[in-house]
């Protein structure tokens, strides 16, 4: 058996050697001319592109069997700016027809491709020719004689110029694999290419690729995928007078921030504008896309509704959004009114260079609001942003225990920003309320607060100094922490020189309280501030510095009498930093309401009494009373009656 394997043998390696040398013999006898006109020829019933081959051809026939072409281009292009040019355009021929001269392309490959993009402003594209060229000559199906249909990019580069828009891109090393309808009419491309400095996984079918090229409706399918952002589209695709799509849309990203930064926006500020995701039923006509069915999460925060998105020039986004639960502190976290350490305002300059680049019209209504440390209900709110103006608007937002409305205008000019305010807050929680708009922390009760404001300013330090407008409150059934005014008048009324004692401890309850104030270059003025509690009240004047954040007031405080009684007033002084006010009683007050210290007041020129004037202002402001000379006649505590003899009593 093995010698007949042997005689086997030698007759076959006969055959593969004389298949050999007509296969060399092939590569040298083939008539090169007809090979070229015949993959041309092929290359033009497949794509519908009319190829121009200006450089050299080489034919290989043995061990694979291929010709390339040299310095290939699109017929009709222009010399300078060609719309497609390829170094080296491969076809793998069939094996079997090539031995029999009869050229057929197994595949096609383009090697370092330049491929031009030009869009006019009249909305041509330089590509419209070739365009309609393929979807005129393209005639794909069974009957069709040529049957490739595998063409391959490799290190390809694609340049877009929009010369309408002004918009010029360039996607670099595209590596694609293109199904091309030269059998069934649909068409399918996938592959990688590298877009300002990401890797983009991108794929896109069609199920009637004739149809889209005419602008007739045809099913489309397409995926992009890279690390800063995932976007996906299954519908159709139509573009008769303009580009119309409908499908389902979904955007993924793990950062918003990044995602737009990559595409050439700009968010605000520093935070926020995390984890992004959107479905929705997209409708695109032209630069329009409206999108319904619209379940968007940003940052965790999750909203359902319509939206639409047009860019003419101009970025415009317009929403109605309606959600559960909604977390604000990511974004207003960036602007930062007080500097560290809460005591004076932050002078860091804004940055309002978002304000320019989009236009935003926006409702949005939730059950739950949280901005900061405030939690707000039910809350139903719109945001405008036209020609770098921001406009916030309050239908309804339940906060502090109440209900608030108003509005609130950003307006950009240079680097100053202009603000307005104007809001209605009724029956709130004053204590909350007013320890979070105004770092004021002593006062409780309920009440109403209504506030008018502008400023102007680069920074928040430079709006608290150019405040003007108006405020009022109007609160009742509270309290005034850091005094009890009740039992200090008491105290000073028995015993006005008692001593400084701890003025600050307690609370003053009142039963309605009345604040109206004026604002002017910062500073707000005391029109209208009355207490009127239970036992006591009190009224104010003087001034508060809002770009300081101190007090500088004065005011009485009376003993509510009975029966026509004439009651206590005590004259006090409210001085200091808002958060943290020093309120002590005016001493010269409780000088004159003693009966053996106010003659020391009229006496105060006499050089003998000034030890004794000296030492009970030292008394009544706390500090320690030096021992009088021993002539000095009141020497003696306060209140307290004199020496035996003396023939004088307190």
């Amino acid at each position: 058996m093995a010698q007949g394997i042997k005689r086997l043998g030698a007759p076959i390696a006969a055959l593969f050697g004389v298949a050999l040398i007509g296969l060399v013999a092939t590569s040298w006898f083939i008539n090169r001319d007809a090979l070229r006109a015949s993959v041309e020829a092929q290359i033009r019933a497949v794509t519908g592109l009319d190829l121009v081959i200006n450089g050299t051809i080489d034919v290989s026939v043995f061990p694979a069997s291929y010709v390339s072409f040299h310095d290939v281009g699109l017929r009709g292009s222009a010399a300078a700016d060609p719309a497609l040019s390829v170094d080296v355009l491969t076809a793998n021929l069939r094996l079997l027809p090539l031995l029999l001269q009869r050229f057929e392309i197994a595949d096609v490959m383009m090697l370092r491709p330049h491929i031009r993009v030009v869009r006019t402003p009249d909305g041509e594209s330089n590509w419209t020719p070739f365009i309609d060229t393929i979807a005129r000559t393209m005639k794909p199906g069974a009957d069709n004689p040529v049957s490739f249909s595998e063409i391959r990019i490799q290190d390809g580069v694609l340049s877009y110029t929009d010369a309408g828009n002004h918009v010029s891109e360039k996607l670099g090393d595209i590596d694609l694999s293109l199904a091309w309808p030269s059998i069934s009419r649909s068409f399918a491309a996938t592959g990688q290419f590298d877009w300002r400095g990401e890797r983009v996984d991108g794929a896109i079918s069609a199920s009637d690729f004739l149809a889209a090229l005419s602008g007739d409706r045809s099913g489309l399918k397409a995926r992009l995928s890279s690390a800063p952002l995932k976007v996906a589209f299954d519908g159709t695709v139509a573009d008769r007078t303009s580009m119309m799509m409908e499908g389902i849309l979904t955007i993924d990203s793990p950062s918003l921030r990044g995602a737009l930064q990559w595409i050439g926006g700009a968010p605000p500020g520093t935070n926020g504008f995390g984890r992004f995701a959107l479905k929705a039923r997209a409708n695109m006509v032209g630069p329009s896309l409206a999108l319904t069915n619209v379940n968007v999460e940003l940052d965790g925060n999750v909203a359902e509704g319509v939206m639409t998105y047009a860019n003419n020039g101009r970025q415009t986004l317009q929403a109605t959004l309606a959600a559960g639960n909604l977390d604000f502190t990511p974004y207003i976290s960036t602007f930062r009114l007080l500097a560290s350490g809460a005591r004076d305002w932050n002078r860091q300059a804004f940055d309002l260079n978002a304000l320019s680049s989009t236009d935003l019209d926006m409702r949005l209504s939730a059950a739950r609001v949280t901005i900061g440390a405030s939690k707000l209900g039910r809350t139903a709110f719109g945001a405008n942003l036209r020609g770098g103006a921001l406009a916030l608007s309050v239908g309804e937002a339940q906060v502090y225990g109440g209900v608030a409305r108003g509005s609130f205008g950003i307006a950009r000019s240079d680097a100053v920003a202009d603000v307005k305010a104007q809001f209605q807050f009724t029956d709130v929680d004053l204590q909350a309320c007013a320890s979070e708009l105004f770092g004021v922390t002593k006062l409780s009760g309920r009440g109403n607060l209504n506030v008018s404001l502008v400023a102007s300013g680069s920074s928040p330090f430079g709006l608290a100094s150019s405040l003007d407008g108006t405020a009022s409150l109007t609160g009742h059934d509270g309290a005034i922490a850091g005094f009890n005014v009740e039992q200090l008048l008491k105290r000073l009324e028995r015993r006005p020189l008692s001593g400084g004692g701890n003025f600050r401890s307690g609370s003053t309850p009142y039963d309605t309280l009345t604040i109206a104030v004026k604002f002017a270059d910062g500073i707000a003025t005391a029109k209208d501030i009355r207490v009127e509690g239970p036992a006591a009240h009190l009224t104010l004047t003087g001034t508060a510095s809002v770009p300081t954040r101190e007090y500088d007031m004065k005011g009485v405080a009376s003993l509510n009498t009975t029966g026509g009684t004439p009651g206590f007033d005590l004259p006090f002084v409210v001085q200091g930093p808002w958060d943290d006010p020093l309120i002590f009683p005016d001493p010269e007050s409780l000088i004159r309401r003693s009966p053996a210290s106010a003659p020391l007041l009229d006496a105060v020129k006499d050089r003998k009494t000034r030890d004794a004037v000296r030492s009970v202002l030292e008394r009544i402001t706390g500090g320690g009373a030096k021992p009088a000379a021993p002539d000095t006649a009141v020497a003696a505590p306060a209140d307290a009656p004199v020496a035996a003899g003396d023939g004088k009593t307190n």
